[in-house]
This record gives C-alpha cells, sequence and structure tokens, in this order.
C-alpha cells in the first residue's frame, strides 16, 4: 500500500514526510484493518512532526504513518471481533485503544486512560491507503455524510463537543470562542447547539468569515482589537470562552472577557496571569473525550447541526497540506483522500 512516513523529526520544511510503498498490515486480536477513504489533517500531525512533543514521548517509534481523524470502511476483521462486517463504514478519533480496567477507564475518563494508545502519535495513523484499528473504538459513520465530511469530526468534533461540555454552557449564554481553525469551527457549532450565543475571536480572515458562516452573532479581528476588553463591555462579558488558539496573550485576554462566576476553557497549554479569587471563574483544561461523546458528536452531524468545512488533498500531497495549515491558508481542515 501507499503510506506516508515520518522517519525523523523536524521543520515540515524539510521534506521530513515521504510516500512509501509499505506492507499492508494485519489485524490482531480485537483489530479490524480499514480501507482509508478520508483522513483529516490536525495542527496536532505538524506539532509531532516538527518535533514539538518528543520531550513527551510523541511520537512514540518512527518511522510512523501520522494522523487520527480517519474514516474507512473494514476490509478484513481479526480474531474475536463481534458486530462488525466487511464493507462497514466506520470512523476512528484520537482515542485508538485503552486498557479498560484504570481508575479512568472506569469513571467515564477514558481518554485520560495511563495506558492508551493515540492513533497515529504511538501506532500508526490513516496517512495511507489502509490502517489497522482496535474494534472497539471504531464508529459507525452516518450514511448521509461523505468521507470527507465525516473525517473531522474524528478529532475537532469531539474535541470541541468535550470543551462545550466542560463549559457548563445553558441555553442563552454568551460565549465566545478564540482560535477557529479545525476545532474552533467545530466549537462554534456545537455551543450553538447546546443554545448559547457566539461571539469568534481570531486573526486570520478567513477563519473569522466560516465563524459567520456557520452562525456566529459577532466575530472580533484580534489583530486590532483587545478582545478581552471588547467582551467586558459588552453586557459584562461572557460567560464561558473556549480557548484553542496557541496564544498566552490571547488566553489572558479570554480569562479577562469571561464575567464573574464564568469559566475558561483550555484546549491549548498556555500561561495564565495572577488569578483574582474573588470572581469566582472556574478554569478548565480540555482533551478529546471519550466514546460516548463520540457518539453524541456523529448523532449532532446526522441533525445537521454540526459539519466540517473541509478542503481534499490527495494522499501524496500531504506536506502540501500540512505547510498550508502552517502557514494559515486553510479555511478549517484539510483532508487527504487515499
Amino acid at each position: 500500500m501507499k503510506a506516508v512516513l515520518l522517519d525523523q523529526t523536524g521543520p515540515i520544511e524539510d521534506e521530513r514526510l515521504r510516500v512509501a510503498d509499505v506492507d499492508i498490515p494485519e489485524p490482531g486480536p480485537g483489530e479490524v484493518l480499514l480501507r482509508v477513504q478520508a483522513c483529516g489533517v490536525c495542527r496536532s500531525n505538524l506539532h509531532m512532526i516538527e518535533g514539538d512533543w518528543v520531550a513527551n514521548g510523541v511520537p512514540g517509534k518512527l518511522p510512523i504513518i501520522p494522523d487520527h481523524e480517519v474514516v474507512g470502511t473494514v476490509a478484513k476483521i481479526g480474531h474475536a471481533v463481534d458486530g462488525l462486517f466487511l464493507g462497514d463504514r466506520v470512523g476512528v478519533q484520537p482515542l485508538w485503544w485503552t486498557d479498560g480496567t484504570c481508575e479512568f477507564c472506569l469513571s467515564a475518563r477514558e481518554h485520560l486512560c495511563w495506558n492508551k494508545q493515540i492513533t497515529g502519535e504511538t501506532v500508526d495513523g490513516g496517512y495511507a491507503e489502509f490502517m489497522v484499528a482496535s474494534a472497539a473504538h471504531v464508529h459507525p459513520v452516518p450514511e448521509l455524510l461523505t468521507a470527507v465530511e465525516a473525517a473531522p469530526l474524528f478529532c475537532p468534533g469531539i474535541t470541541a463537543y468535550s470543551a462545550v461540555a466542560q463549559a457548563r454552557i445553558r441555553p442563552g449564554d454568551r460565549v465566545a470562542v478564540f482560535g477557529l481553525g479545525g476545532v474552533g469551527h467545530m466549537a462554534v457549532q456545537v455551543a450553538r447547539a447546546f443554545g448559547a450565543e457566539v461571539i469568534a475571536a481570531d486573526r486570520n480572515p478567513l477563519h473569522l468569515d466560516v465563524a459567520r458562516e456557520l452562525g456566529a452573532v459577532s466575530t472580533i479581528d484580534v489583530r486590532n482589537v483587545d478582545a478581552g476588553e471588547a467582551l467586558a463591555a459588552d453586557k459584562g462579558g461572557v460567560d464561558a470562552a473556549l480557548v484553542f488558539a496557541p496564544s498566552d496573550v490571547l488566553t489572558q485576554q479570554a480569562l479577562y472577557g469571561v464575567r464573574r462566576g464564568g469559566t475558561l476553557v483550555l484546549g491549548v497549554s498556555a500561561q495564565l496571569p495572577r488569578l483574582a479569587f474573588f470572581e469566582a471563574k472556574t478554569i478548565v483544561e480540555s482533551v478529546i473525550g471519550n466514546r460516548a461523546d463520540m457518539r453524541r458528536v456523529l448523532k449532532l452531524a446526522e441533525m445537521g447541526l454540526v459539519r466540517s468545512v473541509a478542503e481534499p488533498y490527495p494522499l501524496d500531497r500531504a506536506v502540501d497540506a500540512l505547510r498550508a495549515l502552517k502557514r494559515g491558508e486553510l479555511r478549517s481542515r484539510a483532508v487527504l483522500t487515499p
């Protein structure tokens, strides 16, 4: 099969990825082989390729096939797999496998499992014509969605859903979303599905246009405006702010723009300022979600409440897609189509 391999981490401009002919993998017990139809291109892929997470043990091996938001059809079934059949169309999210026995797996927090395997980071992912998946962690894809439309639901979609859920949003709340790329454009829609009024903040005009298309009531161009001051001046701030922009400055603005008693959800690492405890704000770290969250995301998409804004690229143009992502040239998401 054709696959995109990462042999050594470093700048994406230095041709760190190569397209190669490799053996089609065999599914083991509890696993299935998928013929990949679509695979989203995530900024996490870029971080891994460029070596930003080496200190955290990512990538877990080299060479490795990147990516973790995949839609494909079942091409082969390993032993001890029930409920899946050849030709079934399913999706794979970052959570490739969990042990099912730790404190987190037993308390509906399996995405925090100490022993989890991450698609495309510790095991081979979807930048290929075929990939192996854990049968217990694949999800049926609604028939009305194309593979390109569905693939981004399996990372940006679930990441956005988890962040919105942890923001404790109620109908009528005002919510600000900082960073409107792959995850942010999903968060705008999920927050609206929860009944919120959404304000979108970003520095990229393409992303701000997408946010307006998806229902944001207003947008803030952070190149020209202090978003925190703008939010605070409008009705005293927002009930929640979700941050997906890797910027300490924007994170601090988001915190300032949250009203007393509100919630700041971090989907990125950030340095926070000295905190004023008397404002009783809640700060939450959020990362992907569990399998139940994934099913809820797919249901929202099936109902037409969430959709991905995606640009297809052929597999052999993976580097072009990642470079466009790095340069901020994508409207939202690139999707590889083997």
